[in-house]
């Protein structure tokens, strides 16, 4: 798959029902390209129009899998929701292909266990999040997000490795990258702190950062 975004690499959702419809469209509205599969012809050719490709497969059937270019992706989605057994081979498969990032349905805490059991790095309960969040999610290096309103944003996310190991102060990060630190947790810490003028930024510590969507997207993502 090409990518219209670089630095993010393509994506596959797999399993068009209306969560895996709503995610696919989120992550196209964030300018990446996806690859949508689902086993049903009468679905894959109702959203062939509207998602960029749109592709007829038994998502459990590696080679089928690896013929698409799944493993040639970073992050597929398997959004399975109608049968279990179906969502525990698809995760399976794509294991056993190498996929680096595997993002997971689940219908039940039971279910959530089996995914992680055979390769998902990510359980997700759709009852419980939304498409839009999901994609922003998935897109980025956060941990986690929220959105108030249209555009503003606070995020959970590591100390980006740029930054490992400086010295800087709130007031930088808002005048150079435009996010206000609100919250940081040293590594090997449980609780989080309020901030000081001073961050240490050490390695593997967290933060709770606020901004536009944009801004704390660009600066999870520093390098």
């Amino acid at each position: 798959m090409s990518d219209r975004n670089p630095d993010g690499g393509g994506i596959a959702v797999i399993g068009l029902g209306r969560f895996g419809c709503h995610l696919a469209g989120s992550l196209a509205a964030l300018g990446r390209e996806v690859l949508a599969v689902d086993h049903n012809a009468q679905q894959v050719q109702r959203w062939s129009a509207t998602l960029d490709q749109v592709a007829q497969a038994d998502s459990t059937d590696q080679e089928a899998l690896r013929q698409l270019g799944l493993a040639d992706l970073r992050r597929v989605v398997v959004a399975i929701g109608a049968s279990v057994e179906a969502s525990v081979l698809t995760v399976l498969a794509l294991a056993e292909l190498g996929v680096p990032q595997i993002w997971a349905r689940a219908t039940s805490a039971q279910h959530a266990k089996i995914l992680s059991s055979v390769g998902a790095h990510r359980v997700i309960f759709p009852e419980a999040e939304t498409g839009e969040r999901l994609a922003h999610l998935i897109v980025s290096r956060m941990l986690d997000f929220a959105e108030f309103g249209d555009a503003f944003a606070v995020a959970k996310i590591r100390v980006p490795e740029a930054l490992v190991d400086h010295a800087t102060s709130e007031v930088e990060l808002l005048d150079r990258y435009g996010v206000r630190v609100i919250g940081i947790r040293p590594p090997g810490e449980k609780q989080f702190r309020y901030v000081s003028d001073a961050l240490e930024l050490a390695r593997d510590g967290t933060l709770i950062v606020e901004g536009t969507i944009e801004q704390v997207q660009r600066f999870s993502a520093l390098s």
